[in-house]
């Protein structure tokens, strides 16, 4: 398996300083956010480059948006954009562009899973030639109700997506804090997993029972290591699988400087989630 990091969590620097960041660092690949690092079809070749560049294999590019918005032009526009950059990521080479299905709160489940099936199968008839996978990040979402982020949600999607084409950019952290098994939850799409996202969830009990799960600040997502998951359980399960990809560290720890603070916290956040995450891997 490969180590990279999200980008997202360096949006207020220059891709260049990440991509230098993250060789000199020791990391093996790198996911490249679009609003903050691309911004526009037109830059996708010229960042993939940048990053080669400097020995890095860019595993994915991911692109943030509810593809379900209510909104029919804010939809239009967001769809639209992302054909563009899917045709754009494919012509590069790039095996993974994951996005966001969202939902769309007037319509109804059915309705929400049909239409976003409809989207994605376009998606991948599009880019048929350049054999581009779209993965989708299973987070619930600002209002925890983003369609196929559960494994309910999964079957519905993948019942309607057939093509291995569509998969998961699998992250045991968002499971973790809604109440799902993440092993489990592995096990039964194992055949659909593009991408890991290394990042864990902590809980505090305390503050869980004083406040319930309608409360806040009773969850904290961590790095890989200092939350609930067993990761060497995690990563030899998903090797026994077969999966040989890229674990890609989603750095959302505000004890290193998340979000959007204290520069070489953040960096001292990353260069631990590597640390630890090869020692699981050597020790595996």
């Amino acid at each position: 398996m490969k180590i990279g990091f999200y980008t997202s969590t360096f949006n207020d620097r220059p891709l260049e300083e990440v991509v230098d960041f993250a060789a000199s660092a020791g990391f093996d690949a790198i996911e490249i956010d679009v609003s903050g690092h691309i911004k526009t079809p037109d830059r996708v070749a010229d960042a993939v480059a940048l990053a080669r560049h400097r020995n890095l294999f860019v595993s994915s590019v991911t692109y943030f948006g509810n593809q379900l918005d209510a909104d029919r032009d804010k939809r239009r526009e967001l769809r639209g954009k992302t054909v563009e950059f899917a045709r754009a990521i494919g012509e590069t080479g790039v095996p993974i562009f994951v996005i966001f299905p969202g939902r769309d709160d007037s319509a109804s489940d059915e309705a929400n899973y049909d239409d976003f099936a409809d989207f994605a199968n376009g998606l991948i008839e599009e880019t048929r030639s350049s054999g581009l996978t779209f993965a989708i990040e299973n987070w619930p979402g600002p209002k925890d109700n983003f369609i196929g982020t559960t494994p309910k949600g999964w079957q519905e999607l993948f019942a309607r997506i057939p093509d291995r084409r569509f998969g998961l950019e699998f992250d045991p952290s968002h499971l973790i804090r809604i109440g799902v098994d993440p092993y489990r939850a592995m096990e039964a799409v194992k055949d659909r997993i593009a991408i890991l996202h290394a990042k864990d969830t902590a809980i505090d009990k305390e503050a869980l029972q004083a406040i319930g799960y309608h409360g806040r600040g009773w969850w904290q997502y961590k790095l890989p290591g200092i939350g609930l998951l067993d990761w060497p359980r995690f990563l030899s399960q998903a090797r026994g699988y077969g999966f040989d990809g890229t674990l890609s560290i989603e750095h959302e720890d505000a004890a290193y400087g998340w979000p959007g603070k204290d520069l070489s916290a953040r960096k001292e956040g990353e260069r631990l989630g590597l640390d630890y995450l090869k020692n699981v891997l050597n020790g595996l």
